[in-house]
């Protein structure tokens, strides 16, 4: 029987580690298990995050393997390799797939009814893997998508027109990476079509100014990466809130990369689309409003998408873009 506060963290790198100290300070599980192929690192990690314990709710925080997994609710894989600076999400698919093989594999073999997380970039793409190499149901399998890109757009969208970012209402949808997509056709602030709040309010914004902070989001983590070798905080906090959303059943609405099956007359790939998430996991997806742009952005995205499965030897003939 699955124990709905337990979780486990595979990889515990920067990634990892930040997640681990993330969901610790939430309250969310009472037992959180570190996995990692080198096991000093785990061990390390969570001993110093047990030490933090004494100013936080009790909780039962340990290195272990596989077997341990056997009882979690929610296994988080951000094993990979990590991303270098210049180099594209997309470039990391062939090393990263295989080590997904090892893991998912590992997963199985003590564990077929946990929630699936994938954090590991490309995450669309290894979402995808981790579904088919699983065989778990895909409301199971998650990718943490493009919620943090979202929240990059809101948080820049919010600066420049001087408001409060969770009062801004966008998403950013398709790959997490290159062709991923601002959906600006249905943004809202706190319910003001965006266009018609940048004409009130903010007079000199023009288009390009919005098409400019997209740039800026789509772009934030090459230059973290460059200025500091990896990031970590925010999509710490991007995967306690996903976690958040399943395990409190909220019925919250975030933009995780899912496997697709006809929204958008999309088929057999892994997306970062809008979707409920609550207990059990993605209760469905959400086919938002597109304009026509924004449609073509989503199928090229797709595109790019389903050529690396090809490439890699996970595309099926029957998939549709």
């Amino acid at each position: 029987m699955l124990n709905n506060r337990k979780c486990a963290i595979v990889g515990v790198g920067d990634v990892g580690a930040t997640t681990a100290f993330s969901l610790m300070q939430s309250g969310l599980f009472s037992e959180l298990v570190l996995i990692d192929i080198d096991k000093d690192r785990a061990v390390g990690e969570a001993e110093d995050l047990g030490h933090a314990l004494p100013f936080l709710s009790p909780m039962e925080i340990y290195a272990g393997g596989y077997p341990d997994l056997c009882d979690a609710a929610l296994i988080i894989i951000t094993a990979g390799a990590a991303q270098r600076s210049g180099e594209t999400r997309l470039d990391l698919v062939r090393r990263n797939t295989e080590i997904f093989r090892t893991v998912i594999e590992n997963i199985c073999q003590y564990n077929k009814n946990a929630i699936l997380l994938t954090v590991t970039n490309p995450v669309d793409i290894l979402t995808e893997v981790a579904r088919r190499l699983s065989g778990f149901p895909t409301e199971r399998v998650i990718g943490s998508g493009t919620v943090l890109d979202t929240a990059r757009l809101k948080f820049l969208l919010g600066q420049h027109l001087g408001v409060d970012a969770r009062h801004v209402h966008a998403f950013i949808i398709g790959e997490h990476g290159d062709t991923e997509l601002p959906v600006f056709s249905s943004a809202n602030i706190s319910g003001i079509d965006l266009d018609h709040f940048c004409n009130e309010n903010c007079p000199e914004c023009r288009h390009s100014d919005l098409e400019s902070l997209f740039e800026q989001t789509r772009d934030a983590a090459y230059r973290i990466i460059s200025a500091k070798g990896s990031t970590y905080y925010a999509i710490a906090e991007a995967v306690r809130r996903i976690a958040t959303a399943i395990f409190r059943d909220e019925s919250a609405i975030l933009p995780v990369s899912v496997s697709v099956n006809g929204t958008y007359n999309l088929r057999g790939l892994s997306l970062s689309l809008p979707c409920i998430l609550g207990k059990g996991g993605v209760r469905r997806i959400l086919e938002i409003p597109l304009s026509e742009q924004e449609e073509r952005l989503l199928r090229h995205s797709a595109k790019r998408m389903h050529a690396v499965l090809s490439e890699i030897g996970f595309a099926h003939d029957s998939l549709q873009v």
